[in-house]
């Protein structure tokens, strides 16, 4: 399955079986979970500092550099070219301060110094700009402004704090989700998802359904990958060269492949129906446990650790 192992996000990492690996897959859900809504009404510092967590939390992890290398890369470049482009974008307030003409209507609100012809409005608006222009401050609303080929660019303080709004964004949900993906297996995310989903059955809630539903088609998409895979290569071997088709000959081409296709994931289907009778999963009332979950010291550790991530991310880092 080369497709998979070539693949730079979401492909579990077997070996080194790190103190990520031996973590309970609840408390990495609870945590990711909780990774992921934090940056939720926080200010951008809070988002910088989730985003240099995650880069420590690699390094501690001593996950293998061939691997987080890689995926750190393709999520680094995404984040800083969102990053660029928002930073760069217009802001959307192309506004300047105008100062209005006082009217008479307002001179019973107790404001005097009212001029009574335009010349003279004229020349209080003046008068209030050039002295505007003369009080002393180190404010900027642009950043900074440059041209290239001809073609002006700023960027304002609006326009950067959206751009490290939305960079930590996504560089927070698509590496933290894959350090989770990195380091869980899919039957311990779905034996987790079920643990934490069993008191739904007091309502009515088919968890073991959803379980089973959830496993299958985790472990059923490679299957689809290597499929599709297999038919590409059988299409570059036999040297297909679909421009000097005709439509109806592409057309039966196709279909013939489509119909490979579908009969192959119909004999993998029944090929891992009947694995799982043979491994005796007989119905849903004798569930299979591919792990047992069990809280260690340091699960306890992390959980006990979670309040206090709430904690200073509400009290210190909140939005203003």
């Amino acid at each position: 399955m080369d497709i998979l192992r070539n693949a730079p996000l979401g492909v579990y990492l077997e070996e080194p079986h790190t103190w990520l690996h031996r973590l309970d897959p609840r408390v990495k859900l609870i945590w990711l979970l909780s990774v992921l809504l934090s940056p939720i009404l926080a200010n951008n510092l809070w988002r910088l500092v989730v985003v240099v967590a995650l880069l420590a939390l690699t390094a501690v992890a001593r996950l293998p550099r061939r691997i987080w290398s890689r995926q750190l890369s393709w999520v680094l470049a995404l984040s800083l070219l969102t990053f660029a482009v928002t930073g760069l974008a217009p802001d959307g307030l192309g506004v300047f301060p105008q100062p209005q003409r006082q009217d008479v209507q307002v001179v019973n609100y107790g404001l005097t110094g009212i001029p009574n012809s335009e010349s003279d409005s004229q020349e209080v608006t003046r008068a209030w700009v050039t002295q505007t222009r003369q009080w002393p401050t180190s404010y900027r609303y642009r950043l900074l402004r440059f041209s290239v080929f001809g073609r002006t660019f700023q960027v304002s303080r609006r326009s950067l704090s959206v751009a490290l709004r939305v960079g930590t964004l996504i560089f927070t949900l698509l590496y933290a989700t894959n350090l989770f993906l990195l380091t869980t297996a899919s039957e311990e995310i779905t034996e987790g998802i079920g643990r934490l989903l069993q008191p739904l059955k007091r309502w009515g809630l088919p968890v073991a359904e959803v379980i089973l539903t959830l496993t299958l088609a985790l472990r059923f998409l490679p299957l689809v990958m290597e499929e599709v895979q297999n038919l590409v290569r059988a299409v570059r071997t036999r040297d297909v060269r679909w421009g000097s088709l005709s439509f109806r000959s592409g057309m039966q081409t196709l279909l013939a492949l489509v119909e490979r296709f579908f009969e192959n994931l119909l004999l993998r289907a029944e090929q891992t129906a009947v694995a799982m009778q043979a491994r005796g999963l007989t119905g849903l009332d004798h569930p299979l446990r591919w792990h047992p979950l069990q809280l260690r010291r340091l699960d306890r550790w992390m959980l006990a650790l979670l309040p206090l991530f709430w904690l200073v991310r509400i009290a210190g880092f909140g939005q203003v």
